[in-house]
């Protein structure tokens, strides 16, 4: 999901409550959701937060046992799985080594709770009783975060206070078990079904409060002098995230009934690109692949160490991109607002089928936008000569070079490897399909899939069936890709 940039030589590599999505889930259908009451004290760089959740069981069977991630844990001493590959590390890591970690000090409604995991990135909820097939508990969480300083989803980074994956989040299901995903310093581990947030907020007043959906103004339950406090729902959305920004700056526009907004530093020396460009891509994508459902957009620069990171509404650009590198990167992280956040799949397992189709959908965009200096067949020139010098570099190294695509997050080497597979073979995976459908079947087949899969998971297969279904034998090239058994 979020953007990397490399450099590749032969032989080397260097390195308010707002409208909910009214058609992001059944409708009807009772999500989970999540009421968060949180504050940020920054003199310490810990938030401190209660959650109360309403969780129906995601599993086949009854159990008594209910699994959440821990996120913030990567960020802790010692963790096993680092947030970072030594390759971003100095960038991350902008004062040195900085850690962080959560603590969960209650969950109510549970008979008992404890840290586990391979890498303490488990809590483990034991109930008071067997809970049926999708039957629902209410628990409530106390815990407690520790930022690290770094620039990250997660972290007080150079320019920016960035609130990502930080509570609890129940586990994904794989083979009818709860599945423990690995913080991965390549990717992004998290799957999570659609749901709904209602989350109240304290933060200094020097903080400006950048959310996805519109946030309120509300008074604080236990006044604190030099806070203020926010009110935020999200309804119909897979996370939420904050950014807290001092002397950010605003720009507005609309698309449609849709507002588009832009935090930035005062020293953005153009944020009326940034801008048009964030509007240009969501009026793009709502032609090409279906409406855009949520009642907002923003994209805020803050400090992280990859180009973007997307959530449900809300795109995050780093304050260190070139003014030339911005386009490619809100084009990418508009994209996943469709390929992640309103159609959701297996980004640790299948990692190319939202990276693969948010880097396709850049290269769409900007070869129909050549004013941002990108043609769509440079674009994916540029993606077949950074493929084919991965695999001569991997051949030459190690022999041989893994182009299989579906794989776990922990099973590709590094950065370099994830990066040419999930995005540069996607890339070109996605290309070659547009090439031997042609325009209207390939564009019919990728709205299909938008609008049947609005709102749900989808794995590798649904994906792939719409395509078949608009043009026989289309899921051999898919395959051959897939598998690794293709020429490129």
């Amino acid at each position: 999901m979020k953007r990397m940039f490399f450099c590749v030589a032969a032989g080397a590599m260097m390195a308010v409550a707002a409208a909910g999505l009214a058609a992001c889930g059944k409708k009807g259908a009772k999500r989970d959701s999540f009421s968060i009451d949180a504050a940020y004290h920054a003199e310490t760089r810990t938030l401190t937060a209660n959650m109360e959740a309403e969780i129906a069981n995601p599993l086949p069977m009854s159990t008594k046992e209910l699994k959440f991630q821990l996120w913030p844990n990567a960020f802790r001493e010692g963790a096993k799985y680092a947030p970072v590959s030594d390759l971003f590390a100095n960038a991350a890591y902008y004062n040195g080594k900085s850690y962080g970690g959560i603590t969960v000090s209650a969950v109510g409604g549970a008979e008992s709770f404890s840290v586990c995991g391979e890498d303490e990135n488990i809590l483990s909820v034991s109930l008071k009783k067997e809970l049926g097939a999708g039957k629902r508990a209410h628990l409530s969480f106390e815990f407690e975060v520790q930022l690290a300083e770094i620039n990250h989803r997660l972290g007080v980074s150079e320019c920016g206070v960035n609130l990502a994956n930080f509570y609890p989040v129940l586990c994904a299901v794989e083979g009818g078990e709860f599945a423990e995903h690995l913080y991965c310093p390549n990717g992004d581990p998290f799957v999570s079904e659609i749901a709904d947030f209602d989350v109240t907020i304290a933060i200094p007043e020097s903080y400006t409060l950048v959310s996805g959906f519109a946030a309120e103004d509300v008074e604080m339950k236990t006044p604190e002098e030099g806070f203020k406090a926010y009110h935020v729902r999200e309804e119909g959305v897979r996370d939420v995230a904050f950014v807290l920004g001092e002397e950010l700056e605003c720009s507005k526009d609309n698309v449609g009934d849709t507002e588009v907004v832009y935090y930035h530093p005062a020293a953005d020396t153009d944020p009326t690109r940034t801008l048009k460009l964030a509007t240009e891509c969501l009026a793009f994508y709502g032609e090409k692949f279906g409406a855009y459902e949520y009642p907002r957009y923003c994209v805020v620069m803050t400090g992280f160490v990859y180009g973007g990171m997307e959530f449900p509404a809300l795109s995050m650009i780093s304050s260190d991109l070139r003014q030339n590198e911005i386009p490619a990167v809100v084009a990418h992280e508009t994209a996943h607002q469709w390929w992640y956040a309103m159609i959701g799949s297996d980004s640790y397992n299948c990692a190319w089928q939202d990276e693969g189709l948010a880097e396709f959908s850049s290269a769409l965009f900007l070869g129909e936008n050549p004013d941002y200096g990108t043609s769509y067949r440079d674009f994916i020139t540029a993606s077949e000569q950074a493929y084919r010098a991965f695999f001569s570099v991997f051949s030459q190294v190690n022999k041989e070079a893994d182009t299989t695509m579906n794989r776990p997050l922990p099973a590709y080497s590094g950065d370099y490897e994830y990066r040419s597979i999930a995005y540069d073979k996607g890339v070109i995976l996605f290309d070659r399909v547009r090439e031997v459908m042609g325009e209207r079947k390939f564009f019919g087949a990728l709205k299909a899939y938008a609008k049947e899969y609005r709102g749900k998971m989808a794995n590798w297969q649904d994906l792939t069936a719409c395509f078949e279904r608009y043009s026989g034998g289309i899921d051999d090239l898919f395959a051959s890709f897939i598998e690794g058994r293709c020429v490129i």
